[in-house]
């Protein structure tokens, strides 16, 4: 039996094919190794993962995962896994590929991803050639949802939120200034605590001002990340990840503007994942 599984750092989709073929899908939280170490991995994943599922049985583990940025990076969660999938051969990959793989299979183009963090890159249907640099949320993730989120908490602390948008943001969060420093400074997983709030702007979507900070977001993802790709306008925009689907529309908005023909977007990979790796195994 193989396990695939794409890790974002909120939440990890699963796949297990068993021996007749058959698709089971399960969730964990995501494993983030800029946040998290093996030992918190492994304690998430024994407590996390389903208990009718065989571990002895699994012979391949496919985990693809945000903060895969090297070699010792993805150590930290196949050190995890080894301990519960005892019997499995682990390949422990970035998410970057797991994006491309599922958005553009075998051939070669632009895969992004716009979830929690921002990534993206090229890809020539085998491996990722070339991506510039998100540099996470401290520094960049534009058009992300913690990019977003940040931009929201902002304006809220500021109280510069719109009449009546400010209200349903405290009424909704109760949420203090010390509170939020607190869970922005001392707190484990900040990034995963912005992006959070970008649902706040999907639910007040019909409010002018939830809109453009999605566009605007959108358009800096655009303006320090996209435009920087070699000839650019030849691929189509391809993406995964809840933000990009949840305000496709706007995104297909932006993208246009800059004359790149929209392609897939689609909110998470792992159907698509299955497929590649089950192509390839045929």
């Amino acid at each position: 039996m193989v396990i695939i599984a794409d890790g974002g750092s909120t939440k990890t989709n699963w796949c297990l094919i068993d021996d007749e073929g058959t698709r089971i899908y399960f969730n964990t939280e995501g494993y983030n190794p800029d946040f998290v170490g093996t030992d918190a991995i492994l304690a998430s994943l024994r407590q996390n993962l389903p208990d009718t599922l065989a571990q002895d049985r699994i012979t391949e583990v496919h985990y693809y995962g945000a903060g895969i940025s090297s070699a010792k990076k993805a150590e930290i969660v196949a050190a995890a896994m080894r301990q519960v999938f005892t019997q499995a051969k682990v390949y422990v990959d970035h998410d970057l590929l797991a994006a491309a793989r599922a958005l553009l299979g075998v051939g070669s183009g632009f895969a992004a991803i716009l979830g929690t963090g921002t990534n993206s890159c090229l890809y020539d249907g085998q491996k990722i050639t070339y991506s510039v640099d998100s540099l996470g949320y401290f520094l960049g993730d534009e058009g992300s949802g913690s990019f977003i989120g940040k931009r929201l908490l902002r304006d809220y602390l500021r109280n510069l939120l719109p009449d009546g948008l400010q209200e349903a943001f405290r009424d909704t969060y109760k949420l203090t200034r010390d509170e939020v420093i607190d869970r922005l400074y001392n707190q484990p997983l900040p990034n995963r605590f912005l992006a959070s709030f970008a649902k706040f702007a999907y639910d007040h979507n019909n409010v002018s001002y939830c809109r453009e900070i999605v566009l605007d977001g959108f358009e800096t993802f655009f303006q320090n990340l996209v435009m920087h790709y070699p000839t650019y306008q030849n691929y189509t925009f391809n993406c995964i990840g809840s933000v990009g689907y949840n305000f496709r529309d706007a995104l297909a908005q932006v993208a246009k503007s800059h004359d790149m023909e929209v392609g897939k977007i689609i909110r998470s990979p792992i159907d698509d994942l299955v497929d590649y790796h089950t192509i390839l195994t045929k």
